[in-house]
Formats: structure tokens, C-alpha cells, sequence
């Protein structure tokens, strides 16, 4: 039953994602790919005395990378960037199964994605938006120097990863659902 009302939550935030689109004049925009299954993330970050105050993303991908930055950006709205930190840390424990954050509240609709970690293929995907968050506060942090208000832009934070084959016997289209017609 809960995996079910689970599954459902999951499509809603992929049918209908929440805060889906462009930010106007974002403080840090990251783009991140992943380039086993081709998975797309953009994150727009507005930042205003250490706290999120607009979040948008743009993006295309399976319905786990996608509902994943939906859920993500609800709850990042108005957190303090430790906070959104420590929200990470948190969702990447629900990600490697653990047991206390399955049962974390304070994840809200982020629970509904503890199954993926019973997927270790689909844990990027799943990741992918929340590794766009980490790479948009640590640009935001160093630019404290000097490029405050400046936007800043990462395109494919895996291009110093040389592109490597996926595993034997793992086939990229056979994990992605069918997109909505």
C-alpha cells in the first residue's frame, strides 16, 4: 500500500513538477548530465543573506530524476543554505537505505524515493539534482569574493570524468520510463 501511494507521488511531481521552469536573474545556475543515461538538470539558485530564496529547475530525464528536483526544490524554498546542506546529507542517507531517515518526517514527499535505494543504477538519477545543489552552494561560497549578484554557470560538472562505458550487460534506454504523451 505505501509503495503504491508512494509511486503515485512519484509520477505526480514527474506529470506535474513543481517549480519547473526558469528563474529570472538566479545568484548560481548549475547544469549536471548524466551521461549513462542522459539524465539533464539545470538549478537555478536565488539567494538573498545566506538562504534560498527562489529555486527553479529545468530538466529532462527519467521520472525518478525528475520528481527527485521537484520534491527537492519544495523543499529547499526558504531553507538557510547549512540547512539545505544538511537536507542533502540526509536525503543521500535515504539513498544508501538507511533505516532512521526512511523514517525521517522532516524529508517529507523526499520519503517516497527511499525505494530507489534498492536500485543502486537509479541512485544518480535520484542524486543528480541534489549534486546540482552541492556544485550551486559551493560556486555561491567562493564567490563571496567579489562576484556576489554575478551569475554563475556550471555546464556538465562531469566533463572532468572521462566518459566511461556503462556497466556490462546494462542497457541506458531500459531504465528510462516512457514519457507522457
Amino acid at each position: 500500500m505505501l509503495e503504491s501511494i508512494f509511486r503515485e507521488l512519484i509520477l505526480d511531481h514527474y506529470r506535474r513538477p513543481k517549480n519547473k521552469g526558469a528563474l529570472d536573474d538566479p545568484t548560481v545556475t548549475v547544469s549536471m548530465r548524466n551521461p549513462l543515461c542522459g539524465d539533464e538538470i539545470e538549478l537555478m539558485l536565488g539567494i538573498e543573506n545566506d538562504r534560498v530564496a527562489e529555486v527553479r529547475f529545468r530538466g529532462q530525464g527519467c521520472s525518478i530524476s525528475q520528481a527527485s528536483a521537484s520534491m527537492m526544490t519544495e523543499a529547499l524554498a526558504g531553507r538557510s543554505l547549512d540547512d539545505a546542506l544538511a537536507l542533502e546529507r540526509r536525503f543521500l542517507d535515504l539513498m544508501h537505505g538507511d533505516e532512521e531517515a526512511q523514517r525521517d518526517r522532516a524529508l517529507g514527499d523526499l520519503q517516497a524515493l527511499q525505494g530507489v535505494a534498492k536500485l543502486p543504477v537509479r541512485i544518480k538519477c535520484a542524486l543528480l539534482g541534489w549534486n546540482a545543489l552541492d556544485e550551486a552552494i559551493r560556486a555561491h561560497r567562493a564567490s563571496d569574493r567579489g562576484l556576489m549578484g554575478e551569475r554563475l554557470e556550471f555546464d556538465d560538472m562531469t566533463a572532468d570524468v572521462p566518459e566511461a562505458a556503462p556497466p556490462e550487460g546494462f542497457d541506458p534506454e531500459a531504465h528510462k520510463e516512457e514519457l507522457p504523451g
